[in-house]
């Protein structure tokens, strides 16, 4: 972990100053204002997440069509921010750190693909759509990446 945080969003933004980057209470990467927001960075945790979300804007990540192409971005970035970001920075980042992540965002997906009339898993058919191959239910799922996650029966 860099000796402050400030020293370490100077560093970014020199090094990187077509990214802007701007405090916030969460760490993430807006594609729609090219922005990555930051926390507070009293971690090694927080520096390795801040470096995965300037992995996302320096691989021009936005939206995403399916689940794997979610996770396929996610691995990305944070392969990115383990191999090119860290050694710039003197950081390791650890695999069980990338895919203690890594995992979150498997859960979340594997917990939008559950069928809310059977608990089957189900396929994705369209972006938020998913359909039950046990039962032929269809259903909706709010983004949820903020939120609590929410399925709704089309039929």
């Amino acid at each position: 972990m860099p000796n402050n945080d400030s020293k370490m969003i100077e560093h970014l933004r020199r090094t990187f100053p077509h990214i802007h980057f701007e405090e916030s209470d969460d760490f993430y990467w807006s594609p729609s204002k090219q922005i990555v927001y930051y926390g507070s960075l009293t971690s090694d945790e927080d520096a390795a997440i801040l470096l995965h979300e300037t992995a996302h804007a320096l691989l021009g990540h936005s939206t995403f069509s399916s689940d794997v192409a979610l996770l396929k971005h996610e691995n990305d970035a944070w392969q990115h921010a383990k191999l090119e970001l860290a050694p710039l920075f003197g950081i390791l980042l650890e695999e069980n750190l990338i895919q203690d992540h890594l995992d979150s965002y498997r859960d979340w997906l594997h917990a939008r693909s559950i069928c809310p009339r059977c608990s089957e898993t189900g396929l994705q058919t369209k972006t938020s759509t998913y359909q039950c191959i046990n039962c032929q239910c269809s259903w909706m799922v709010n983004d949820a990446r903020r939120c609590q996650l929410r399925r709704y029966v089309l039929r």
